[in-house]
């Protein structure tokens, strides 16, 4: 049971940074829209954060120091800044995504209005990382994640039809404009290389008090942890090419993301999906505040982590509390929980460079990884990948433009 534990921080990042709320939607949306056509951004994606957080996992374990607390060192205060900037400002906005997805959930568990929910989330939130340890919390929300495999039973039960949803792979539909099937493959990777996943990993790595007796405990979490959450991320896709493709109805909404549980598997079923997507919503929640926190703290030299007595790291618990009140504050003025995280998908494309960048440089630099610098292997994959997140970052914006939001 202990080699099984030894993976929940990579399912929790995983069911986190793959099947948040706003990846939970644009799954179903682009599976209602364009089927299985962009299957493969979620593959890419899944590789792509697979390459760079066994990087941050094995630098964290190496060094005993989380990555973003070696960008400030490695590459300057200036760049560090920039990079700091970018980070925290994706980060608030997810994290207002993730306290009003939760607040969603449990709106379609009990009838009452997200928006009363919004103040509760955010405060147990608060409460669960200023009292439960890092361990305990990582095994409650990163298990209770996967409940949203009942996706797998309902496409099962849904009984797709396995050619079309193959030819599907090959064939985006006709009617849809080339910029926006760009837009949506953008915003897809950026939901599956989100920047505070590395940071939350490695930071958590030091949490956990990894050292090079770790690596196998590493790269586990990130091959099993991961891999479940792009499989999870397709399974969702591909119900909602199964029911709602053929009808072109389109998904904007949790309530109508989660139908295909319910039609499929009846109110057990549907508890199941809403249980899971609460526990995975709450888990990125935490992920994202927590990752606040730890940007912060990392840059400006305080100390910092769960494993410190709050009194011995107040202002990294004071970031943590800040972030969760402006970010509750954000969701309680009406804002769609659901189009910040859209917006917030593309702002990260946009920042992916500034993220991997310097965990390529690091993982490259034998001052800190001695003998566990990247191989010849990583470095062509993880140089192929940048040129890919450059592309993607300089697209972004004007598709956002172009396409008024994937409209």
């Amino acid at each position: 049971m202990k080699k099984v534990f030894a993976v929940t921080l990579g399912i929790l990042t995983a069911i986190g940074g793959f099947v948040d709320i706003g990846d939970l939607v644009a799954n179903s949306l682009v599976g209602a829209r364009f089927g299985m056509s962009l299957a493969w951004v979620v593959v890419v994606g899944v590789v792509g954060i697979c390459l760079f957080a066994e990087m941050s996992g094995r630098i964290a374990a190496v060094s005993q120091r989380p990555v973003f607390d070696l960008v400030r060192e490695r590459l300057g205060p200036r760049a560090g800044l920039v990079n700091l900037g970018a980070s925290f400002g994706i980060n608030l906005l997810t994290l207002a995504a993730e306290i009003g997805g939760a607040a969603l959930a449990l709106e379609l568990a009990t009838g009452v209005n997200y928006l009363l929910w919004v103040p509760a989330v955010g405060l147990t939130a608060w409460l669960v990382m200023w009292r439960v340890r890092f361990s305990t919390m990582e095994k409650v929300f990163g298990l209770a994640g996967l409940a949203l495999v009942a996706f797998a039973v309902a496409l099962w039960q849904l009984d797709p039809d396995v050619g079309e949803l193959t030819r599907q792979l090959t064939s985006p539909p006709p009617d849809e404009p080339v910029p926006t099937y760009w837009y949506y493959a953008i915003a897809l990777l950026g939901a599956a290389m989100t920047p505070y996943e590395v940071f939350f990993f490695s930071s958590g790595g030091v949490e956990e008090r990894w050292t090079r007796k770790d690596l196998v405990t590493a790269r586990a979490n990130v091959f099993v942890g991961f891999p479940l959450g792009g499989f999870l991320s397709l399974v969702i896709a591909a119900c909602a090419a199964t029911l709602f493709l053929p009808a072109q109805v389109q998904v904007d909404t949790l309530g109508q993301m989660v139908l295909p549980a319910g039609l499929a598997l009846g109110k057990i079923g549907l508890a199941a999906v809403i249980f899971g997507v609460f526990a995975a919503t709450f888990g990125a929640t935490l992920e994202t505040a927590l990752s606040s926190g730890y940007t912060l703290s990392q840059y400006f030299g305080w100390q910092w982590g769960k494993y410190v007595r709050p009194k011995d790291a107040a202002r990294f618990h004071a970031s943590v509390l800040v972030a969760v009140i402006v970010a509750t504050a954000l969701i309680l003025t009406t804002v769609d929980p659901i189009k910040v995280t859209e917006y917030s998908l593309v702002f990260s494309a946009a920042a992916l460079p500034l993220t991997y960048l310097p965990v390529l440089m690091i993982a490259n630099d034998p001052d800190y990884m001695g003998d566990k610098v990247n191989g010849r292997f990583s470095n062509f994959l993880g140089t192929a990948y940048m040129i890919l997140l450059v592309v993607a970052a300089v697209a972004a914006i004007p598709l956002m433009i172009a396409t008024k939001a994937g409209q």
